[in-house]
């Protein structure tokens, strides 16, 4: 990196120390942006990189809870607000032991540009806790997400900050929060968190639109080549909604996905993926990926080793950040994998992008390639708003449309700065530019 650009990055180094995800996802950004400031001067001005690398807000707090024994844990929670140029700040909220301030930092970074590319009037922002759920009684995890909101409440709203599911928050866990919030609100607020149940103003093809989206951005890219998702074997890794969906929509459209995974390994299933079984085990039963092996003749457990070591055609990494190395990269395109589409946040490592884009794979970042989900997050708003709701086919559609928007002025940024088929740099352009636009028109706040 050169020049403003380079100070910059060297500023967020100094001034977050330690947070080694929040560093690697603003060098991927602003590594990117220097087609874009060298052609347009005047984004460096007023320090407008400065400002889009700060947070506008973040807070921490303690989250005290009872368990069923009766003893008091504490654990601490996160909200960073990071840009409100476009909107109301929009992002999941992640429960899981790794959660850290560098963790929600990189998320809210990434969700600025990714909420831009939807083009829907969202700003960026991300939240959680280290918490875990995993393991807990229904009642333990109702007390946890009880007092998460208690402070929490203070801080969104449906005009402020609309917070959703993410890693460890779904359909449970939103539900518990969003009774507390009304609660302490006295006020049925039903836009301040998505990802809610259908009978209280959830919309449908949330569940799915992160994972479909996902999949419908690797059509998009195959299409630019001529090809389709027909006939192609396709690697699946994580077991959540978003790998479940990432399934479903490739079958839809002729894939055979035959692995998944969670962290005790991960699954082949050579015949194609079984995915009732999947969502009875996953979805009803909350059990393991040994669970699935147990009950499937032909599929086998590899407790040792990744999904990304068996042959396929496309890798959708749906699990979490710098899932998929350098080395796992290098397996992939030697055994003739041609797409990777990222259903998770930053799940490849800058050795792994180098390396995709070094050997002409169709590489998606996640902040394209998964929009899917706060995309629909967003229409579950819009329909909130109105007080109404889409049947399937609808929301289906506008899921399918944005999807193909987004590919679409990914293609279009990569071309105007003079590398077509980079989507890591048109995705990033394509973003800025919406977000660093609004914010020169809106001063110097």
């Amino acid at each position: 990196m050169q020049g403003v650009v380079e100070k910059v990055y060297e500023q967020v180094v100094a001034r977050n120390r330690g947070e080694a995800e929040f560093h690697q996802a603003v060098r991927e950004v602003l590594e990117s942006l220097e087609p874009v400031i060298a052609k347009h001067p005047h984004y460096a001005d007023n320090a407008l990189l400065e400002r889009i690398v700060e947070p506008e807000r973040q807070i921490i707090f303690r989250v005290p809870w009872v368990d069923d024994a009766g003893a008091v844990h504490v654990n601490r929670g996160f909200r960073v607000e990071f840009n409100s140029a476009l909107g109301p700040y929009k992002g999941g909220l992640r429960f899981h032991p790794s959660v850290n301030v560098g963790i929600i930092k990189f998320l809210g970074f990434e969700q600025i540009f990714k909420n831009a590319l939807t083009a829907q009037g969202i700003g960026g922002g991300k939240g959680g806790s280290d918490f875990d759920p995993h393991g807990r009684s229904d009642a333990e995890v109702m007390r946890f997400c009880q007092s998460f909101m208690t402070e929490l409440s203070r801080h969104i709203g449906p005009s402020t900050d609309v917070p959703a599911g993410d890693i460890g928050v779904g359909g449970r866990e939103v539900g518990y929060m969003f009774g507390q919030y009304k609660r302490l609100r006295n006020s049925y607020d039903a836009g301040v968190l998505t990802g809610k149940g259908l009978a209280w103003g959830g919309s449908l093809v949330r569940t799915e639109a992160t994972g479909y989206g996902t999949v419908l951005f690797a059509q998009s890219m195959l299409a630019t080549k001529g090809e389709t998702l027909e006939g192609k074997k396709v690697a699946v890794s994580g077991s959540g909604n978003v790998a479940i969906y990432a399934i479903e929509k490739a079958q839809q459209l002729g894939a055979t996905p035959i692995t998944f995974s969670d962290s005790s390994g991960y699954v082949v299933d050579e015949a194609g993926v079984d995915l009732d079984l999947l969502k009875q085990i996953k979805e009803v039963e909350r059990g393991r990926v040994k669970d699935y092996v147990e009950r499937r003749p032909g599929a086998r457990l590899v407790a040792e080793g990744r999904p990304w070591d068996v042959p396929v055609d496309v890798a959708l990494p749906c699990a979490t950040q710098n899932e998929l190395d350098g080395d796992a990269a290098a397996t992939l395109v030697r055994n003739g994998c041609t797409v990777v589409s990222e259903g998770a946040n930053m799940p490849s490592t800058p050795e792994a992008v180098e390396a995709f884009q070094a050997a002409g794979v169709l590489y998606a970042p996640g902040k394209a390639s998964n929009a899917g989900g706060v995309a629909t997050s967003a229409l579950e708003m819009e329909q909130n708003a109105g007080r109404t709701r889409w049947d399937f086919k609808t929301a289906d559609a506008k899921l399918t449309g944005i999807m193909a928007d987004i590919h679409d002025s990914c293609v279009a940024a990569a071309e105007e700065y003079g590398r077509p088929g980079d989507y890591v740099l048109g995705a990033n352009a394509a973003g800025f530019t919406r977000v660093a636009d609004v914010m020169i028109a809106h001063g110097i706040v």
